[in-house]
């Protein structure tokens, strides 16, 4: 696989990623029943103060809230990192009950990680016939 493959498919491989994350936090540490047990328990673990911010940000909307952000952030300064910030949230908030915001920042995230990496390249240039 050449660099340039590399380049273009590591952000993408990285939004995979974090969207695995965030499922994992969701359906690991959030919906489970045993778990809301276990953290209203008298003796709840330290671990489940996590679980109450990461409850109290989908139910005030943080989430979707800071992938816009971030979304109107990459369509402004048209960076690459902001593109794929913005898509990782997005995703990020989606997984988190935040659906959308989460999908209207993980498409203009998305969106704008496909044109920066198009831009600048012979992508469907032709050669001149000769």
């Amino acid at each position: 696989m050449s660099a340039r493959w590399l380049r273009t498919l590591t952000p993408w491989l990285l939004l995979v990623l974090v969207g695995l994350a965030a499922a994992g936090l969701r359906y690991g540490l959030i919906e489970p029943p045993a778990m809301a047990q276990l953290c209203t328990a008298a003796q709840a673990p330290a671990w489940c103060a996590l679980r109450q911010a990461l409850v109290l940000g989908f139910l005030h909307d943080v989430y979707g809230v800071i992938a816009l952000v971030a979304a109107v952030l990459a369509l402004l300064r048209r960076s690459r990192a902001l593109a794929w910030l913005a898509a990782a949230l997005g995703a990020v908030a989606l997984q988190l009950y935040n659906y959308e915001p989460g999908a209207l920042a993980l498409l203009v995230g998305c969106l704008r990680l496909v044109h920066s990496q198009g831009t600048g390249s012979n992508v469907g240039a032709t050669t001149p016939a000769r």
